[in-house]
């Protein structure tokens, strides 16, 4: 088993915290672990518990059976798209002008050549990771136009702190995964910025990313870094990059998504398919019919990805909450998004698909208690229904107008817990601790036995942030909350980042391909 309590692993650093204890031994065991823990970061969590089955058959075959009467009765609608118009008319779907009508399990049966699994290549090829089964990525906050953090406070992003997250989720062996837009850096044009994105991907990590999906040619860009990096032959049959495409629910594909969406598929690239649902506006207000709407949405796009490229990797997304039907805002951590979580998640096993769920989603503002319960409560129904990806798992605040410094950190130490977590209980002679009981005499304690001295370390995962000392050793320290210890640990590691290698002519070649586009075009600020 994995030593998970010597992982926090920063980059190629390991980093305990630094309390100043006057105490030798204490400071002779975290020396001893920094030199035991060199090891490589998991490359995905792998599940050894079971998935929360919520729904029973009957259950199931209806929301299918829902699903397929929406896409039947209702439709779905493709915006500005005359390509997918023709490809779904041509595969036996019913085009009226922009409306496509699928027969009764038409839209399942398209889905079919889409992969149960695949593997994802990083550039370092010890961080690829596989997509689906019973493994878990995380990747931290997508999207995100403000930044915050304790020193400085909310703001817009600007490229600085696009490149310290993307350094920050490298360097956190909890993230597998460095995502995409981990906020948008405004100070860059709109039309130039995600060159410099994915530049910082590919440079500042070498884990695996995702790339532009705001207009098919940033797509291009996208897809053409990478084949700067891996090879234009490596791409054609093998996945290293992925696009984020959200629905326009209800029932409506814009041409942005849909061209970034074939632009991957083409490149026999990965797509992430993310319904974008609040229940009582972009769905009814009922988690049955989201969950329905949700799946109908979903297969149709995977569809279109095998009509493009059968075989290409797709992942079966979901961003499915609740709204407060009184403001209109939305609302995190709730239970009927908790439930809708775990229908969905047997939907997509069902479907046969990589799962996408929710993360450390919360409507607070900071990293307050707010904060850590609506995160607990929408990340914990994500781990029980068995995701295979999360990529809001670090970082979110505000309903994800927000990434939080802090909050990156405190997330990213609960996905260690999560860890630990989906590893199970290991039931065997040494943890039944036969030895422990013949060593020890009734009314004694088992602090001084050998089995303890051999397992301690591996016991129970022991988290670096929290505070368990009491409160004199709490209070000579500072006295700081775990906001404040978080903002401590990320400067330090910040500090203490080390870049991953990049060859020096790829980096030259990618700089080259970067000027060359951004001088053929003027700045475009929306």
């Amino acid at each position: 088993m994995v030593n998970l309590n010597s992982l926090f692993i920063y980059g190629d650093h390991p980093v305990s915290a630094k309390r100043n204890r006057r105490n030798g031994g204490r400071l002779a065991k975290i020396a001893h672990r920094k030199k035991t823990s060199q090891m490589e970061a998991p490359n995905f969590l792998t599940r050894d518990i079971p998935c929360y089955e919520l729904l029973n058959e009957e259950e199931l075959v209806r929301i299918e059976d829902h699903a397929d009467w929406i896409l039947q009765e209702v439709g779905i609608e493709f915006w500005d798209d005359k390509e997918s118009l023709k490809l779904f008319k041509d595969a036996g779907a019913t085009v009226k002008g922009n409306r496509i009508r699928f027969d009764k399990g038409h839209a399942l049966e398209l889905c079919k050549t889409a992969p149960r699994e695949f593997e994802m290549h990083a550039r370092n090829p010890k961080r690829s990771t596989i997509f689906g089964g019973n493994r878990l990525i995380f990747g931290p906050a997508y999207g995100s136009p403000f930044v915050y953090d304790l020193k400085n406070g909310r703001r817009p992003g600007t490229m600085n702190d696009f490149n310290n997250l993307i350094k920050l989720a490298h360097m956190t062996p909890w993230l597998h995964h460095t995502s995409g837009t981990v906020c948008e850096p405004v100070d860059i044009p709109v039309n130039k910025r995600h060159l410099d994105m994915v530049y910082a991907h590919l440079k500042y990590s070498d884990k695996p990313f995702m790339g532009g999906v705001t207009a098919p040619e940033r797509a291009e860009d996208s897809i053409e870094m990478a084949r700067i990096v891996f090879g234009k032959e490596f791409l054609k049959s093998n996945c290293v990059i992925q696009g984020n495409i959200n629905v326009n629910s209800p029932l409506v594909y814009d041409n942005t998504m849909s061209e970034a969406l074939k632009t991957y598929a083409r490149a026999n690239q990965g797509v992430v398919i993310t319904p974008f649902i609040l229940g009582g506006a972009m769905s009814p207000v009922t988690m049955p019919a989201a969950v329905a709407q949700a799946h109908a949405e979903t297969m149709i796009g995977v569809a279109l990805t095998q009509l493009i490229s059968p075989g290409s990797s797709a992942v079966y997304g979901n961003f499915l909450t609740t709204m407060d039907l009184k403001t209109g805002a939305p609302t995190f951590g709730t239970p009927e998004s908790s439930l809708a979580t775990l229908a969905v998640g047997q939907m997509a096993r069902r479907l046969g698909l990589p799962f996408r769920a929710g993360g450390h989603y919360t409507a607070s503002k900071v990293a307050d208690a707010q904060s850590m319960q609506e995160s607990a409560d929408s990340m914990f129904p994500a781990f029980l229904a068995g995701a295979n990806f999360v990529h809001q798992a670090a970082g979110w605040l505000e309903g994800g107008l927000v990434v939080g410094y802090e909050k990156f950190i405190l997330d990213s130490e609960r996905l260690g817990i999560l860890h630990r977590m989906g590893l199970g209980m290991n039931i065997d002679e040494k943890t039944l601790a036969f030895s422990a009981y013949r060593e020890n005499l009734p009314g004694e304690n088992f602090l001084g036995t050998k089995h303890t001295a051999e397992n301690f370390e591996n016991a129970n995962f022991r988290c670096e942030l929290a505070d368990n000392n009491s409160f004199e050793q709490w209070e000579e320290d500072g006295s700081k909350n775990a906001e404040q210890r978080a903002y401590e640990r990320w400067n330090q590691m910040l500090e203490e980042y080390v870049e991953p290698h990049l060859d020096e002519s790829i980096d030259e070649e990618l700089i080259g391909f970067i000027t060359k586009k951004k001088e053929s075009m003027v700045d475009e600020w929306y």
